[in-house]
Formats: structure tokens, sequence, C-alpha cells
């Protein structure tokens, strides 16, 4: 977390370096508002962790501010720059990417085609370039990026397998590469552990965390086990029926009577 990192626990809250800032964002679904977020501002070179119940709007919120939805009212900014209106693909090529809870690996390509599909300003696929030729040095220097990435996350020996083969845990790594390979500033993760066996966990926690402490990247994910949240996160978002409804650091937020009756509940109390 950066060392002038001081910002008050209040919902809406300014950020003293923020890199995403969300205002007035609303997305609804028939009568029903999924996301109904006023102000929200994210820290950048931090691991911020959005928690919530099921059907708060969690997933949702990642959709809107990644692209793959389009919110009803609002905007977004990512580094000042505006987002509305900004496909996906656009976004992640400004620097902001995300996984899935679901894995998207193509299951019917080897695990290095995978990770390379992420590389962005690929000039061979380009009918001028690729008929002119010149796109071979950079079709190399992607591979040996993507190599780097498959030895990071330990899939080096996995490379020519087809990625249906790979666990669900090694598939979660699998899309972590395939994510970097675009050098996001910030890095979106759904759910990282779920489905995820504890060795392979602790192995996950362990990348997420260099994606801070070593890369610099801001890091936004949504997890469920809040002793990973208390473990990992410097900042907590907590989400219900679409609002946020505390902020603020992990012990903070899991102490806030609010979070206790909206998330936490019966199985805070049995935890104790």
């Amino acid at each position: 977390m950066p060392a002038d990192f001081h910002a008050e626990p209040v919902v809406g809250g300014p950020k003293p370096d923020p890199v995403l800032v969300v205002d007035g964002m609303v997305r609804r679904f028939g009568g029903l508002k999924a996301v109904d977020v006023a102000h929200l501002e994210v820290q950048r070179g931090t691991i911020t962790s959005l928690i919530g119940p099921n059907g708060a709007g969690k997933t949702t919120l990642f959709n809107l501010l990644t692209g793959f939805d389009d919110p009803d009212e609002g905007s977004w900014h990512l580094d000042g720059g505006p987002l509305v209106g900004i496909s996906s693909y656009e976004v992640a090529r400004r620097g902001m990417v995300r996984t899935f809870q679901l894995t998207k690996s193509l299951a019917r390509l080897r695990v290095l085609e995978n990770v390379l599909l992420g590389a962005p300003d690929q000039p061979g696929e380009r009918l001028v370039r690729g008929l002119l030729g010149g796109w071979r040095a950079k079709e190399e220097e992607n591979e040996q990026k993507a190599l780097a990435l498959l030895d990071r996350f330990g899939l080096s020996d996995k490379r020519d397998d087809y990625a249906g083969s790979l666990s669900g845990g090694q598939r979660k790594l699998l899309e972590m590469a395939r994510a970097l390979m675009v050098d996001p500033a910030v890095i979106m993760l759904d759910e990282p552990m779920a489905g995820v066996n504890p060795a392979l966990t602790e192995r996950l926690l362990e990348h997420i965390t260099n994606l801070r402490d070593v890369e610099r990247k801001t890091v936004i994910f949504i997890e469920h086990d809040m002793d990973v949240v208390m473990g990992i996160s410097d900042w907590v978002v907590c989400l219900a029926l679409g609002s946020v409804i505390s902020e603020g650091p992990p012990r903070h937020v899991s102490s806030d009577p609010a979070v206790i009756d909206a998330y936490l509940g019966s199985t805070h109390g049995e935890s104790a």
C-alpha cells in the first residue's frame, strides 16, 4: 500500500491518488436497481476487496466498469480518462482488465495460445501488415513474454497442453497470466479463490500481493472468504442491494454493524 495512503473510512470518501473514480452509476433490470453507486474512488497501488451478499451487484459492477455491460446512468474514469461508451477491448487497452468467476479459457487451444490471445496491438492481425511482413519480431516478443508469465505462474510444463485439461485452479492462474499480457494498471479479479484447493489458494494470494508489492499495480477483487479479505486487503468496499454501505480498512468494515447485518450475519456469529 502506498505510504501516503491516508483516507477516512467514509462511504464515497476521497482518496489521495485515485486511479478509478465512479460517479452516479446505475444499472436497472426491470424495476430492480442492481447497481446504484453514488461515488466511489479506488486508490492507486492498493488491493481493494469488494464484498457483499449474493445478489449485491458486485459482478454487475465489474461488468459495467470493464465495458461488458452498459449502465443506465453515470460515469467513470480511469486515470482521469472517461470510459463511458468504451467497449471492453478498448477498456483493456487503456489499462484495466478483468478475470471471470467462471474462467473463460478456450479449451481447444493450447495453454500458450490462450496466453498469447491477451497480447495487444499484434501487427500480424492487420491485413496490410500481414501481407507486407515485418510482424514476426513482435510475435516472437509476445511469445517470450507469454512464456515468462507461464513460468511465473507455474504453468510452463503445461504450455503445450490443451487448456481444457487444466484444473479449475490452474485455469484461474491461466486467466491471470493472459490478463497480464496487456500490462494493465488495474486488474480486476472476480472470485479468484472460488473452487481452488487450499494449496493453490496460497499461491494465488502470493501472486495477487506481488501484483501490488512488486509490480505496483492496483488490484480490485471480489471475494466471499473473509479470512482472505482480512489477510490481503488494504481497503474493503461492501455492497448491499447494489449500493456501497461501508468502506474502509478491513477491520473497520468487518466490525461495521451495517456490514454484519447485510453480509456477515449468522456466519459471523458462528465463527466468532
